[in-house]
């Protein structure tokens, strides 16, 4: 896959941080001296740790070269690592492991959830945000146009259940808080909703496709936006954005 486009990314970047910063406000965490962001990407949620706990030692870890490179640029004094975030391994336990829109790129989540609660300390916390927008028309119209087009159905994989996360992290020895928040961001545009998505939830489906596949792609999907989004009365457009949050908070050793 293409590395991921950090500007691009960047452009909504008050709508990406919001559930970051919310799911970062609910870790009962005082004190943290190890501290890990996975799928850190720019470093916009790592910025957030940093400010939270000013004198952890704070890894990000991310696959893509350009993201890495701008969030070491922006925060020198945190260490960046380039892996694979379901196979790190930190080098001593962690007290706070934090994953913001990042695991939901991750497939297997049966085993991935209990090796992470395996990374904390005792007492440390699993934080995690997951966009749960599969069966939204904004995730929806992308199977559907690559059906219609006879192109792979690429992109993320549905989430677990509540029920499984809860079971997987309880019997992996932590204490768990599992909720969910649906986000209406204004939108300005239909073609804003596709800018939006192209540096996220698209990125799978147009990657191997040439120039005009692509356009054919885009067309289609911001056709099938504007059947699903009516504009509001004062023309803004509302994007319903369901996310999963988790709190697991290790009571075992």
């Amino acid at each position: 896959m293409a590395d991921w486009n950090p500007s691009l990314y960047l452009q909504f970047a008050s709508e990406r941080t919001r559930p970051a910063a919310e799911l970062l406000a609910r870790i009962a965490k005082p004190s943290a001296k190890h501290i890990a962001d996975l799928g850190c990407g720019p470093g916009n949620s790592t910025e957030l740790l940093r400010a939270a706990w000013p004198g952890a030692a704070i890894t990000g870890v991310d696959n893509s070269p350009a993201m890495l490179d701008k969030a070491q640029k922006a925060l020198p004094d945190c260490q960046f690592v380039n892996a694979d975030i379901g196979a790190w391994q930190p080098e001593q336990p962690l007290d706070v492991l934090y994953a913001n829109a990042s695991l939901q790129w991750v497939s297997g989540h049966s085993a991935l959830f209990p090796h992470l609660a395996s990374l904390l300390a005792k007492d440390g916390v699993l934080a995690v945000q997951m966009p749960d927008n599969w069966q939204e028309p904004s995730h929806a119209s992308m199977r559907q146009i690559a059906a219609e087009l006879g192109h792979p159905a690429h992109g993320r994989i549905p989430l677990e259940s509540v029920q499984s996360y809860y079971d997987l992290l309880s019997g992996s020895g932590c204490e768990v808080d599992i909720w969910r928040t649906t986000y209406f961001h204004p939108m300005a545009s239909h073609q804003a909703i596709v800018e939006w998505l192209s540096a996220t939830g698209l990125r799978p489906f147009l990657q191997d496709l040439d120039s005009v596949s692509q356009n054919a792609f885009l067309s289609r999907y911001l056709q099938l936006l504007e059947e699903h989004y009516p504009r509001q009365q004062n023309g803004q457009i509302l994007l319903a954005f369901p996310r999963l949050f988790i709190i697991a908070r290790r009571i075992t050793s």
